[in-house]
């Protein structure tokens, strides 16, 4: 493990997911129990708090759609076992929620200090909401970070993680907006014949603006 990231949680997108053991609500936790899998990994500020809650419950009631992604769910503050335990238990009686996937208990800040998930000019103490889709090769594809007090959109994670899938599946990129089955953007030509024959091809089938921007129906789209 680099010693910038482990001591400053300067992780970037392209990088290694820091390995990991960890007690869950779940039982023991490792990064490399996920090696396959697409895995959603996030954080939330600490238990028994409202937003967190309306995360929690929401991440649970889209695991269906998920798992459909070869994707698992993974969550994390620190927090302790027994106190992840007592929410998830109030959060099941008071609703019938039952939170699927783990909830890691980090007490000593290690793992999140490792992401870059406490925020020292936020709180010294309790992580912010971090989400981070991480591949199954164990790199870190996407990042975003929530402020505490801005509850995260279950919906735009699992589009972002579509278009992820999409795009490597694909050889492509997506577009502004895209949405799961919507057309992806060809890799720019890198050569003048090939330039030629992608201008060639936009003329005759009308599927771009230019010879820099065009577009192809993607394969494999899973419409959940």
């Amino acid at each position: 493990m680099d010693y910038e990231i482990m001591m400053n949680g300067n992780i970037k997108i392209g990088d290694i997911a820091p390995e990991f053991e960890a007690d869950s609500t779940m039982g023991k936790v490792n990064l490399a129990d996920y090696k396959g899998k697409w895995l959603v990994f996030f954080s939330h500020p600490g238990d028994f708090t409202p937003v967190c809650t309306t995360e929690i419950i929401a991440f649970a009631k889209a695991n269906t759609y998920f798992n459909q992604l070869n994707t698992a769910l993974l969550g994390l503050s620190v927090d302790s076992n027994s106190s992840h335990l007592a929410w998830l238990y109030d959060i099941y009686i008071k609703t019938g929620t039952t939170i699927p996937y783990p909830i890691i208990a980090d007490r000593n800040g290690e793992i999140a200090r490792k992401y870059g998930m406490i925020s020292s000019n936020v709180s010294t103490t309790q992580t912010v909401r971090n989400v981070f889709i991480i591949d199954p090769e164990g790199i870190v594809r996407l990042i975003l970070v929530y402020p505490m007090n801005v509850g995260r959109c279950i919906p735009e994670i699992l589009r972002a993680l579509q278009a992820l899938q999409t795009a490597d599946a694909n050889n492509a990129s997506t577009p502004a907006n895209w949405i799961p089955c919507e057309p992806v953007i060809l890799p720019i030509p890198k050569t003048f014949d090939d330039l030629l024959e992608r201008a060639k091809e936009i003329n005759q089938n009308k599927n771009g603006m230019s010879w820099y921007l065009s577009f192809k129906e993607p394969k494999d789209c899973n419409v959940l």
